[in-house]
């Protein structure tokens, strides 16, 4: 499969950062706009408002290809303290504790942190990657 998919790896990797960008997205709008189903939106200045504002706005970084690197890194710290203050008390095991979107986020992110921008941006359509 390498040899067959390897060619378009800038590709996927393009669209692997605008999905978790607006898979990501989609949580702080819950959060900070109340949409997608909330009840309602969390106070913006609280740590849920302050996870809210970072994953509406890192998400719509993330997803357009700015400041991607940035970004992630910043994401990838909040699913990871998001585990190990939310998820990690409750069980060792991510199927257990219901970690796994936050432990997957997490790597995700810190990939997408080390690679940047890269194919499919707008940061490299501006010339900033």
């Amino acid at each position: 499969m390498e040899k067959i998919l390897g060619k378009f790896s800038g590709k996927l990797y393009g669209l692997l950062r605008i999905v978790a960008g607006f898979m990501f997205m989609q949580h702080g709008a819950q959060k900070i706009l109340g949409l997608l189903g909330a009840e309602h939106p969390v106070q913006l200045f609280s740590k849920m408002g302050l996870a809210g504002a970072i994953e509406l706005i890192g998400g719509l970084l993330i997803m357009s290809g700015i400041f991607t690197s940035w970004a992630a890194f910043l994401a990838s710290g909040l699913m990871a303290v998001g585990y190990f203050t939310v998820h990690a008390p409750d069980s060792f095991w991510t199927v257990i504790n219901r970690g796994e979107l936050a432990v997957l986020y997490c790597f995700v992110f810190l990939y997408l942190a080390s690679r940047g921008n890269g194919e499919l941006s707008l940061g490299k359509l501006l010339g900033k990657g």
